[in-house]
C-alpha cells in the first residue's frame, strides 16, 4: 500500500537545529525563507556593524528567546518521519 504524501511548501519560522553557528536563529530564517543562510548572516553582521541604530546582539537574543526550536520530526523527510512513526508505533 502507497502512502499519498503532501509536501510541505513553507516551513514555520523554527530555529534550526543542524544549521546554526549560535542559536539557529538565522539558520530557521533562512529555511523559512529558503535564501542561503550564509548570505543571511552576512547581512546580518553588515547591518548590526553599520548601524548604530541596529542593536544586532540584542535583537538576536531576543529572537533566540522568543523562536521555538526545530523538533527532531522537523528535520525528517517524509520518507525518514513514517519509517519514525512506524518503528514508534511497533513499541507500544
Amino acid at each position: 500500500m502507497t502512502r499519498a504524501v503532501a509536501r510541505r511548501t513553507t516551513y514555520e519560522l523554527r530555529r534550526s537545529r543542524t544549521d546554526r553557528k549560535i542559536g539557529g536563529v538565522l539558520g530557521g530564517f533562512a529555511k523559512h525563507f529558503d535564501i542561503d543562510p550564509t548570505l543571511l548572516r552576512v547581512g546580518y553582521l553588515l547591518t548590526s556593524v553599520v548601524s548604530a541604530a541596529f542593536p544586532g546582539v540584542l535583537v538576536y537574543l531576543v529572537l533566540w528567546l522568543i523562536i521555538p526550536a526545530e523538533s527532531y520530526a522537523d528535520e525528517l523527510t517524509d520518507d525518514e518521519f513514517y519509517d519514525y512513526d512506524d518503528d514508534y508505533r511497533d513499541d507500544y
